[in-house]
């Protein structure tokens, strides 16, 4: 059964950093694009972050560019989300999703499978 999980959120401080990261099982992740997605209480889920197959495209929602930065490493069949100069308003659940490819607006239902996601919460 393909399935991703996803780890590395916690509480941190603003200003703080944290690396999530999205390991595949059952399946190989190199044929596929990995996008990360937020879903902050109250709001709708939005795409933050994406990664072509072999990493040479990389999007980034304009609320977090330079703060995160996405990464991949095929050979450990894991993608990865370092986010940087946290702020309050980053808490949210992150989750992370396969597709085929990016996509310019980054629709969720281009997207399957999908982790359970992963708490953030910045705070002082």
């Amino acid at each position: 059964q393909a399935q991703l999980v996803e780890s590395g959120g916690g509480l941190v401080q603003p200003g703080g950093s944290l690396r999530l990261s999205c390991a595949a099982s059952g399946f190989a992740l190199n044929y596929d694009a990995i996008g990360w997605f937020r879903q902050a209480p109250g709001k709708e889920r939005e795409g933050v972050s994406c990664i072509s197959p072999y990493g040479g495209t990389k999007k980034y929602a304009d609320s977090v560019k330079g703060r995160f930065t996405i990464s991949r490493d095929n050979a450990k069949n894991t993608v990865y989300l370092q986010i940087d100069s946290l702020k309050p308003e980053d808490t949210a659940v992150y989750y992370c999703a396969a597709s085929a490819f990016c996509g310019t607006y980054m629709l969720s239902a281009d997207y399957s499978p999908w982790g359970q996601g992963t708490q953030v919460t910045v705070s002082s």
